[in-house]
């Protein structure tokens, strides 16, 4: 006998079919039907046959035996439901050929293709089935918001009624058209951008307002949301800035520089886009956001604590489309990017403190000047290349006189010590 060939006992198991009950599974019934007549000389049906009821209902239902031979009998039937026997005394025989079944306040339906109810010989062998769908009409969907990418087509997404859950399989439609003319359109390319979302590719006008809706159905009613009323080049959006790059500034340990590129929908089309910026610390879930960027595509990050890993990130908006008042809508974050600020030389509390000499006037004051610069600088021009400039040479000012006095203190005649430090008033 060839290697791996099953033998003849075995390819005779094979052909012997198998009872329906081994196939059976509860999702099987309600998605290619309920069997309506049994495996065995018997036939059963169970009425109502795929009863739609609402949560907290009440079902009668029964199970009646038709057959040809002598003796078929109700006799021994019992009922179960997604496949777990009920209880004996919520059934009963009504004659011979009848047992009956009564459920009290139902539960919302377990699989949305329905539950199954099924009747069963005595001998476990399925007899009939009936799809239970128990479960909630929609309600009015709300929240619709639409965005579009290249000013061609319209992506749209929406919230599916206050409590979402209708236990029952609902149809969700997005309907769209012209607002003063033109018949309704159904879009066709849904869950592009979540379980509640549809796509418009193409044929969008532009300089027209659009109406938008959505309509819910399932077996228990339907309901329509609220009209949005849109144009498109009111909902632009891009990508997110591609090329984030977060490097340090030279030595100086509470800045980071911020550069990133213009989305490419930008060289595309007739607008122009103004940015923000948001910023962490590591092991902070706290972002800062620097809302004045502007339509610059670099920008300092100033203030910042030294020896800290920071994580940035950058959000692009459109605006001036097509001489367009409005702005367009956010693009999402761009990918965090992570970057670290120089540690202090300077020793920090707990360390040693280098404390002047006697004579030597404090450096309390310049650090104190140095605070009042910077809460300006944050406050007034985060981003100015201007103010950047001057605190550049402040801080450049500051470092060649720290270290002109470490280097060359006692040395300096008493008047050029006093220039180093800068001017005295």
């Amino acid at each position: 006998m060839p290697a791996g060939r099953p033998g003849p006992a075995a390819q005779s198991a094979r052909r012997q079919p198998r009872p329906l009950s081994s196939l059976w599974s509860p999702l099987l019934l309600c998605v290619l039907g309920v069997p309506r007549g049994g495996s065995g000389a018997h036939t059963a049906v169970i009425s109502p046959q795929d009863p739609t009821l609402l949560i907290g209902s009440s079902l009668q239902a029964t199970c009646s035996i038709h057959g040809d031979t002598p003796g078929a009998s109700a006799e021994g039937l019992y009922w179960t439901l997604n496949g777990r026997r009920l209880p004996s005394e919520l059934s009963h025989l009504l004659n011979t050929s009848t047992l009956a079944l009564a459920l009290a306040n139902l539960n919302g339906s377990r699989q949305q293709s329905g539950d199954n109810l099924v009747c069963h010989a005595r001998d476990g062998s399925i007899l009939a089935g009936s799809c239970l769908y128990v479960g909630l009409p929609p309600e009015k969907p709300f929240n619709i918001s639409c965005w579009s990418r290249n000013m061609k087509d319209l992506t749209c997404r929406w919230t599916p009624g206050a409590h979402g859950e209708t236990f029952l399989h609902t149809n969700y439609s997005l309907k769209y058209k012209l607002r003063w003319y033109g018949q309704d359109n159904t879009c066709e390319e849904y869950h592009t951008v979540g379980p509640h979302s549809c796509h418009i590719p193409k044929d969008l006008a532009l300089f027209t307002p659009y109406e938008i809706w959505v309509e819910a159905t399932n077996r228990l009613g339907s309901a329509r949301s609220d009209v949005l009323t849109l144009d498109v080049l009111d909902v632009v959006t891009t990508d997110p800035p591609p090329d984030v790059h977060v490097s340090r500034v030279g030595g100086l340990e509470d800045q980071l520089s911020v550069r990133w590129v213009s989305p490419p929908a930008l060289k595309d089309f007739l607008f122009q886009a103004k940015y923000q910026i948001r910023y962490r610390v590591e092991d902070s879930v706290d972002w800062k956001v620097v809302d004045d960027v502007s339509n610059q595509t670099s920008c300092r990050l100033a203030g910042l604590k030294p020896g800290t890993v920071y994580f940035v990130q950058v959000r692009c908006n459109p605006f001036g489309i097509y001489g367009s008042k409005k702005a367009g809508i956010w693009s999402e974050w761009s990918h965090p990017t992570a970057a670290s600020t120089p540690r202090s030389e300077r020793p920090g509390p707990g360390g040693g403190v280098c404390e002047p000499r006697g004579g030597e006037p404090s450096s309390g004051p310049v650090r104190r000047e140095l605070k009042q610069f910077l809460g300006w600088l944050k406050k007034h021009a985060y981003c100015s290349n201007l103010s950047f400039r001057l605190y550049d040479q402040w801080r450049a000012w500051m470092q060649k006189s720290h270290k002109t006095r470490n280097q060359d203190e006692g040395i300096l005649p008493s008047g050029r010590r006093g220039a180093a430090r800068g001017p005295a008033g």
